[in-house]
């Protein structure tokens, strides 16, 4: 059962809140989907558990429990959460200052922005102590190197390769061999890649399988049936890869 979730768009600032940052937990109960929205606060998306999605314009990031998202006030997106996925999210007064940028950027969820995030979801949290640790939040928050980014190439050439691989992650077709069938040189096939995504074509291909990886493994899939479904030879294979891409092993995603 997939549901669809109708939010509102507002302006960053549009609305006032009494609040500095304020958290929200869920647990999603089926696959569920967020409209196009945007909200007047700052928003820090990160998972207790499970796999969910943000989508902003061409830019698909994929959200774990170690990696967050940071989405600034005003800005557009979509989202989407596989059925048991634990998912929370930390809203930002606007106007609050701190090291992050006016632009979606990836937060890595350590041990210490943990602690500090669910520090302030206490209820009986003293007035003065709240500040105390919504300052060292704000001290603490960075943007992170990593990112569990997938950029999508929108030119007419790319859209094939793009809907092939994004369908079937586990396409073992090349550059020279997609150059042949579209008609093209893969120096041009690299060129658009690069041009079009800022990465190239084999390590866009990885993140787009860690992505469905991720989701797979959301629902209660083995990462033997994974590293099949993803295009890996084995099962270590598809584990090392996904540690180099998500920085956590398979099995923190499986439910339970």
């Amino acid at each position: 059962m997939r549901v669809t979730r109708e939010l509102p768009s507002h302006a960053a600032g549009e609305v006032d809140v009494p609040f500095v940052i304020k958290g929200y937990a869920e647990v999603v109960a089926d696959d569920t989907e967020w409209n196009e929205h945007s909200h007047p606060w700052h928003e820090l998306l990160w998972n207790e558990r499970g796999a969910s999605t943000v989508v902003v314009g061409n830019r698909v990031w994929c959200i774990t429990p170690t990696l967050g998202l940071w989405m600034p006030a005003g800005r557009l997106h979509t989202a989407s959460a596989v059925a048991g996925t634990v998912y929370r999210a930390h809203f930002f007064r606007h106007g609050t200052r701190s090291a992050l940028p006016d632009e979606p950027v990836p937060v890595d969820i350590d041990p210490l922005l943990r602690l500090l995030l669910e520090r302030l979801d206490e209820a009986d949290l003293p007035q003065a102590s709240r500040g105390v640790t919504e300052a060292m939040v704000l001290d603490v928050l960075r943007p992170s190197a990593r990112a569990l980014l997938v950029q999508l190439p929108t030119s007419p050439l790319l859209r094939p390769v793009v809907d092939a691989v994004r369908r079937t992650p586990a396409h073992q077709g090349t550059l020279a061999s997609w150059a042949a069938e579209l008609g093209c040189s893969a120096r041009t096939l690299t060129r658009a890649f690069r041009a079009e995504t800022g990465t190239g074509f084999a390590r866009w291909v990885a993140a787009v399988r860690a992505q469905h990886a991720v989701q797979l493994l959301a629902r209660g899939a083995d990462a033997e049936e994974v590293a099949e479904e993803v295009g890996y030879s084995s099962a270590s294979a598809f584990g090392a890869a996904f540690r180099r891409t998500t920085g956590i092993t398979p099995g923190r995603f499986r439910p339970g």
